[in-house]
């Protein structure tokens, strides 16, 4: 039987997003982590910072130097690197395990410290970028290959690249963005017939999160913004 484009067949017989049948590696970042809604600040501040060090490369790439980047840059506890001095950037530009590059290096350190403004402002970096989470209604009625692939941005992914570059932050973009949301659960971009969609979705009715109580009062200026 012919698959729907953009699904595939793994291993253990289960339907799944074609782009992670590269690796097991790849594969188990899809089951276990892409699309299911996190709320901890240091994982989205994480996926912020290494999102930034993907421009230009594959995801793979980085997810297989993510423990290095993790050593490197303290677990991205956003206080400690926002202390980060020339001395750090040094020390990362020799470090053969992650990406080398000043910009990116440099970047990350700014948003560390624009993280911190974030948290004074809105409690957490979570209240804050979960006010981008779409409305009910406006996604696609099927998360088809086509679907996905139509969906590089979003108006809430060009309005949050907008307003972080606003407040300072760096290596924002909006497709940089829109990829950020996949990842971490303000959308559920698995494709339908994936096995991971339902958990996934699931994830996102349960989890404790921030963005719907804002949403009212976060949407008008969204769609303004992504003008």
């Amino acid at each position: 039987m012919t698959l729907p484009a953009g699904l595939a067949t793994g291993p253990d017989g289960a339907l799944r997003c074609a782009w992670c049948a590269a690796t097991s590696a790849y594969q188990q970042y899809h089951d276990e982590e892409w699309g299911y809604a996190v709320t901890d600040d240091r994982r989205l501040f994480e996926k912020l910072c290494l999102e930034g060090f993907q421009a230009g490369l594959s995801w793979l790439t980085i997810l297989n130097k993510r423990a290095a980047f993790r050593s490197a840059f303290a677990d991205f506890d956003a206080e400690r690197i926002a202390r980060f001095g020339p001395r750090d950037v040094a020390r990362l530009l020799a470090d053969a395990g992650i990406v080398r590059h000043r910009g990116k290096i440099e970047s990350t350190i700014n948003n560390a410290r624009r993280v911190l403004e974030l948290r004074a402002e809105f409690g957490s970096l979570a209240a804050y970028v979960w006010r981008y989470e779409p409305v009910p209604g406006s996604r696609p009625k099927r998360m088809t290959h086509a679907a996905v692939k139509a969906l590089a941005t979003s108006p809430e992914s060009i309005a949050l690249s907008k307003d972080l570059k606003r407040r300072g932050w760096s290596f924002v973009g909006p497709t940089t963005m829109y990829a950020f949301m996949q990842a971490m659960g303000l959308v559920n971009d698995h494709l339908e017939r994936c096995h991971v969609r339902a958990r996934a979705q699931q994830s996102r009715a349960s989890a404790a999160r921030l963005g719907p109580a804002a949403q009212s009062s976060a949407m008008p200026w969204i769609h303004a913004c992504s003008r």
